[in-house]
């Protein structure tokens, strides 16, 4: 048998063993959802790490690297800049201000607490924002999977491939819930931070050296016309500001903000800052170099391009089947599988969070038993994912493209809206409301107007700007005139603002 494939079914088994152990832990839907808020700061870290990056990290980024060299790196740039600043400015306010709104466990419940009586649309839109986003960023996880397991068995087809990607996914986080998705979170950030160190130094030392390296791209650059070796060649300062862009985001990605509500305490947050900043950077820098390395290498072997199959986002597979004995390839191609398990898993579970604790629970079934509603999760979790499968139907979707959109809605439509909550006690629920809709609606129109040539005559340079600037700042500005315009919060909200940011800096 296929070493790679016994390595995978052995990966493959561990984490549906820990959805086991995982199903054993949960006592009720706080601790399916959230997980108790018991997380330390390692587990914090890495399963944010994890949750974060998703396949296009060894797919997506590689692949627009090897296309169009290290100007694409801004995507990096710009992702560590926004992680770094939502650890330092969101994660521990967040933390502290969910527990004292009624120990909130999602974040429409959050925005629906946070903002009083008047907060009850909040709840609604923020959920059906949710819902609209994370089904697309799903798909882009089960086309990841199905990406992964054509290329280990060529003769597969799309759907069924579709299917074994996701699979095991389900399986683990209907069992086993929020405690399931964190704990394999842990294990696959280790086994990512594992692959993208070890894959492209081999890949370096394959092309002989410095020397050799460069000359292979200089070869390809020739040939293609392109410079791959700058920063700044080959892009303009749109195109910088618009790929920098990605680190927005991370203020407004529920599965990320889901991990600083369940930490055990403010003071863990700053360890967990540290570790995970540092397996980020590590991770991001190794994705650039297998992608960078890459162009060296089929630069060089041009007889092994093939093994592509014609996919930019196929070039950390083809790197590692091409030079790793199967067995350590086997290792290696599993983190691809985790990335996308560990994003995927996760994103099921603030959609069924979403469906169970801002719908059900909220309109249909308010004196709902937990044992009720850990099921209707369950079954949520089911749904959400038959529904990312049938989008994710078109063998033509690209991973990066689908997580684009949806990281740019979420980034557009609550970013802001999580910054000021936990900074500005004057921010209003009109004002939330108002902002929260137009970063979304503006984030769509962009992409649907502005990148569409027939449409955006004499606009070519910000057609390709990345939509989720231009929402972003429409969501803030729109954000702060509405409340200051507006009637101001009622004193009880503001006395509740008040005395969480006390705790947060008596926790600090």
């Amino acid at each position: 048998m296929n070493p790679i494939y016994i390595t995978f079914g052995i990966y493959l088994s561990a984490v549906l063993l820990i959805g086991m152990a995982a199903y054993f832990s949960t006592r009720n839907f706080d601790d399916y959802i959230l997980g108790g808020r018991r997380l330390g700061a390692f587990v914090t870290a890495m399963s944010a790490g994890a949750s974060d990056m998703s396949g296009w990290l060894l797919m997506g980024l590689p692949g627009a690297i090897y296309a169009s060299g290290l100007s694409k790196s801004w995507i990096a740039i710009g992702l560590v800049i926004g992680a770094w600043l939502n650890w330092l400015i969101v994660a521990g306010r967040l933390r502290v201000h969910t527990e004292h709104n009624n120990n909130a466990l999602t974040l429409p419940n959050y925005f629906y607490h946070r903002f009083g009586a008047q907060g009850q649309f909040m709840k609604v839109s923020s959920a059906i924002i949710i819902l609209f986003f994370f089904t697309i960023y799903c798909a882009a996880g089960v086309v990841a999977g199905a990406r992964l397991f054509q290329s280990l068995s060529p003769g597969l087809d799309y759907t069924t491939a579709m299917w074994l990607g996701a699979g095991a996914t389900i399986a683990y986080t209907f069992i086993g819930g929020f405690l399931a998705v964190s704990w394999t979170d842990t294990v696959q950030a280790t086994l990512m931070l594992f692959a993208l160190i070890l894959t492209p130094v081999m890949v370096y030392l394959s092309l002989g050296g410095t020397a050799q390296m460069h000359a292979a791209i200089a070869a390809v650059a020739q040939e293609t016309g392109k410079q791959y070796d700058s920063l700044w060649t080959g892009t303009t300062l749109i195109g910088i500001l618009s790929t920098a862009a990605w680190g927005l985001g991370y203020f407004g990605q529920p599965h990320i903000l889901a991990r600083f509500m369940a930490a055990e305490n403010v003071k863990s947050i700053g360890a967990a800052r540290r570790i995970g900043m540092t397996w980020m950077i590590v991770c991001l820098s190794g994705a650039v170099a297998v992608g960078y390395f890459g162009i060296a290498y089929f630069g060089g072997n041009p007889d092994q391009v093939g093994v592509m199959e014609g996919k930019d986002e196929r070039v950390f597979i083809a790197l590692t089947t091409l030079l790793f004995n199967p067995w350590i390839a086997g290792i290696i191609l599993s983190a691809i599988l985790a990335a996308v398990m560990s994003t995927l898993s996760c994103q099921l579970l603030v959609c069924s969070s979403a469906i169970t604790e801002d719908f059900y629970k909220g309109f249909l079934r308010p004196k709902a038993p937990q044992k009720e509603l850990v099921w209707v999760g369950r079954v949520m979790v089911l749904a959400v994912a038959v529904i990312a499968i049938l989008i994710a139907a078109d063998p033509d979707s690209t991973v990066l493209g689908l997580v684009e959109f949806a990281w740019g809605g979420f980034g557009a439509a609550f970013g802001p809206i999580v910054i000021l909550s936990v900074l500005w006690k004057r921010i209003s629920a009109s004002g939330a409301l108002a902002g929260m809709i137009t970063g979304a609606l503006v984030c769509v129109v962009w992409l649907v107007q502005v990148k569409n040539p027939a449409l955006a005559a004499g606009l070519d340079g910000w057609r390709t700007f990345y939509e989720i600037a231009p929402g972003f700042v429409a969501c803030g500005v729109t954000a702060v005139l509405v409340s200051l315009l507006g009637k101001a919060p009622d004193a009880a909200v503001q006395a509740r603002f008040e005395q969480a940011d006390a705790d947060f800096r008596a926790q600090r």
